[in-house]
């Protein structure tokens, strides 16, 4: 039997350095930026790496970019989970359990969630939990399914996510996808919050291990096609499992791997615009921190009410889901004051 689990607070944090389309245009791979926009529906990304140094080696070597790289896996996490703990209301002391996990670690040991332990200066457990760009469902997935009675009150999950290190930016096909970020959560199984973590799955199917990889030190693999079929179709299957665990009017955050793809989701699904949460048009594709990075950034605006279904889905091959429940009483909800201009996005691509 799953743990209740709480969330008390989420944060995120982008890097500074802004990858537009007109820039990878310049890198003269074959690419326009009309022609990213309409495949993919990014506009910009952002990258822990200097502009110039992509731009004169097209990061050709991975382990001269974890050098030139202005940002640590640790030190992008800490920055995610101060805003976490700030909105959570506690403090690095209060944390009795630390958890990350990425799709490309900057260290294989120590563990990278001691090296953030120690950015944040907690003195706890840490270890590692990682799934790729399901990574957040599965700490999520994983913690319910642990006696947390005894534990210590408040536990961070971590994510933080510098691919733009293993992007070769020769490669028209991955060049275009991939941005920066971290995200961090503070939860708990002890102490209640207007946020409850509900449903959740997680599932895998190995076979499928080598459609997307990132090989230590080494450039971002994707069997494009292939993964875009599976990721509409689990997405599809992960949000009807979760359906009648969630309100009828719930928010959708889907893995933010490229808009046709949501786009296509909402569409078999009938999810209204406004019901579709996303940042993919502004920060490309964050792996495991992708879906959270939304909810943070609408963290606000859910603690009005309402449910949340998120599904994701990654390498692996795994797939996953959680339902939020936001208990605020509130009638005005987050649809009315929506940002994103979602029938502009609708006809700049193809879905």
């Amino acid at each position: 039997m799953a743990t209740e689990l709480y969330l008390h607070g989420i944060g995120h944090f982008h890097p500074e350095n802004v990858i537009d389309n007109d820039f990878l245009e310049s890198l003269d791979t074959g690419v326009d930026a009309d022609w990213i926009l309409r495949r993919v529906g990014i506009r910009t990304r952002r990258t822990v790496l200097p502009l110039e140094y992509i731009r004169a080696e097209k990061n050709k070597s991975p382990a001269a970019a974890d050098e030139a790289a202005l940002y640590t896996n640790a030190q992008l996490g800490a920055k995610a989970a101060h805003l976490a703990l700030q909105r959570a209301g506690v403090g690095a002391a209060d944390i009795g359990l630390v958890i990350s996990g990425s799709s490309a670690q900057g260290t294989c040991s120590p563990a990278e969630s001691c090296v953030i332990a120690a950015e944040l200066g907690i003195e706890a457990p840490a270890f590692d939990l990682n799934s790729a760009c399901t990574t957040f469902a599965a700490q999520i997935w994983t913690i319910s399914r642990m006696n947390l009675q005894l534990s210590p009150d408040f536990v961070l999950l971590l994510q933080p996510e510098s691919l733009t290190r293993t992007v070769n930016y020769a490669d028209r096909g991955t060049s275009v996808l991939m941005g920066d970020c971290a995200t961090a959560a503070v939860v708990s199984a002890k102490v209640k919050s207007p946020v409850q973590i509900g449903f959740n799955v997680l599932h895998s199917n190995p076979i499928g291990w080598n459609a997307a990889v990132i090989p230590a030190r080494g450039h971002f693999r994707l069997n494009g096609s292939a993964v875009q079929r599976f990721a509409i179709r689990k997405t599809i299957e992960v949000l009807e499992g979760l359906a009648p665990h969630a309100s009828t009017d719930s928010w959708f955050i889907g893995h933010q791997a490229n808009l046709p793809m949501l786009m296509s989701v909402c569409e078999k699904l009938q999810i209204p615009d406004y019901r579709h949460l996303y940042n993919i048009d502004e920060f490309g594709n964050c792996g495991s921190a992708g879906a959270p990075s939304v909810l943070s950034a609408h963290w606000g605006r859910f603690l009005a009410g309402g449910d949340l279904r998120m599904a994701v889905v990654g390498a692996g091959l795994t797939w996953a889901g959680v339902v939020f429940h936001s208990q605020s009483q509130a009638t005005e909800r987050l649809a009315t004051s929506l940002s994103t201009n979602t029938a502009e996005m609708k006809s700049a691509v193809l879905v």
